[in-house]
């Protein structure tokens, strides 16, 4: 029988992983605030796609994977690392657009990717839904394929919803915003991320 908690409970997950501001945060600001709300939305949809893969990782109980996983977490971390002092450097140096859209097609595509990438590649977002889900006893859910197809769309879905909500509310500030202070966000976040870079090599 389906618990039809477990879809609210993925809901819970998605949206408790994705909501603490972190390089993905980072980003999705800066670039709803420079590129517009679309970019801002797609960048966490790229964290949000990573985040059910490994939600349905761990809710079908694949244990090959998950270990092959945890097993390549530090060269894992090392390309996503390297990959944040990168992206650091390149916001840091960013200057503002002149046209908000400038970049429609590869631009939006790039930034679907690039986090998705950097959140595929932490380790960190790989231990969280292990551990979130053997503690709380979710793993396989109980055997059933459309409880755990469940749990992985609410995962989706709660992380997809953190990112609507905050393109959409930093997109309401967004013209307010002139190019010196865009200037001074692409710096600051580019020394964010950064930071976010040095310490994933710090606690190797």
């Amino acid at each position: 029988m389906i618990d039809p908690s477990v879809f609210i409970r993925g809901l819970l997950i998605g949206f408790s992983i994705a909501a603490p501001v972190g390089p993905i945060g980072v980003l999705c600001i800066r670039r709803t605030i420079a590129e517009g709300r679309l970019a801002g939305f797609l960048s966490g949809m790229g964290a949000a796609s990573a985040d059910m893969f490994y939600g349905a990782v761990a809710a079908f109980g694949l244990t090959a994977i998950q270990e092959l996983l945890i097993g390549q977490s530090t060269w894992l971390g090392t390309i996503g690392g390297i990959f944040l002092l990168y992206l650091g450097v390149k916001t840091f140096f960013s200057q503002p657009s002149e046209k908000a859209a400038e970049s429609k097609h590869g631009g939006l595509f790039g930034a679907y990717l690039t986090t998705f990438f950097l959140t595929i590649t932490n380790p960190i977002t790989i231990l969280s839904f292990i551990a979130i889900f053997a503690g709380l006893q979710l793993g396989e859910t109980d055997g059933s394929y459309l409880s755990a197809t469940l749990m992985v769309l609410g995962v989706f879905l709660g992380s997809a919803t953190w990112w609507l909500t905050l393109s959409f509310l930093v997109g309401l500030l967004r013209h307010r915003f002139n190019a010196n202070w865009q200037t001074w966000i692409n710096r600051i976040a580019g020394v964010i991320i950064f930071g976010f870079g040095i310490t994933i090599f710090a606690i190797k």
